[in-house]
């Protein structure tokens, strides 16, 4: 297995309660992520201006070798904010269930994806690496979301992120799924999960056996409501599988690292 690890602590780990990172703050766990071999930084949303926009224009400055990506809505203003920024990497999220799709939208299955095509479009125009993420994937019709990767996958997209948003799902869904995605389309799977039922690692490790490339994981397992997948815990299970690359560091390497990084907010 070769898997990639997109830590999320900047952007969806500063959303747990009593959570703020500093401007400094951020730079500090960002050049430490950098150190330890951490493929890509998800720096934050720079739609959100002030400091959080700030702090990402201060990491993407730093010419680190981690890849610098903001998460942004399916909206051309949230794109031109993350641009401004330099990143490397432009996330567009949207929602691809019927029942996010209709209270959180108020449209249609047509909408979402003439909207996603127009936004990815516009971004892999301006000449960045763009990703797209699915919004509550795991509560989504199979079938649609094999069509919405088409659309984006003809359109030039190589990554697409399976959400589990709310945290709902078990392994193996999350390992049917991301199985039939890739069998059917021609793009590289990112998993995203919350721990609102205690899945996220078990649900995370279920996408790598089935496939998936990349994982979303933060310091440890912080994020909006009961979390994220736990990277320490993440990296030492698949070290135990053998996994070809995680990153360069052991992990007890890693273990120091966490308490650097916990001190810091955590």
């Amino acid at each position: 297995m070769d898997v990639n690890i997109v830590d999320t602590t900047l952007r969806d780990g500063e959303q747990k309660a009593g959570i703020a990172f500093g401007i400094n703050e951020k730079v500090k766990i960002a050049k430490i992520l950098n150190d330890i071999g951490i493929y890509q930084i998800e720096a934050g949303s720079a739609a959100m201006g002030g400091e959080e926009k700030a702090s990402i224009e201060k990491i993407a400055a730093l010419g680190l070798k981690s890849k610098i990506s903001s998460w942004n809505r399916a909206n051309i203003k949230d794109i031109d904010a993350s641009i401004d920024c330099g990143v490397d990497i432009v996330h567009i999220s949207i929602p691809t269930s019927d029942l996010q799709i209709k209270s959180k939208l108020g449209k249609d299955k047509a909408w979402v994806l003439e909207r996603i095509k127009k936004c990815t479009t516009y971004a892999l125009e301006k000449g960045y690496e763009v990703t797209v993420g699915m919004e509550d994937a795991t509560r989504s019709d199979i079938n649609f979301l094999i069509e919405f990767c088409t659309a984006v996958s003809e359109i030039g997209i190589k990554r697409i992120r399976y959400s589990d948003t709310v945290g709902i799902s078990y392994p193996r869904k999350v390992f049917y799924s991301v199985k039939k995605l890739l069998q059917e389309v021609p793009i590289e799977i990112e998993i995203h999960a919350h721990n609102d039922f205690g899945m996220a690692l078990a649900n995370s490790l279920a996408a790598v056996e089935a496939g998936a490339k990349f994982a979303n994981c933060t310091i440890s397992g912080v994020g909006e409501r009961a979390g994220n997948c736990d990277f320490i815990k993440f990296a030492k299970t698949l070290d135990m599988f053998e996994c070809e690359k995680i990153c360069p560091l052991n992990i007890n390497d890693l273990l120091e690292t966490e308490q650097i990084l916990r001190c810091l907010s955590l």
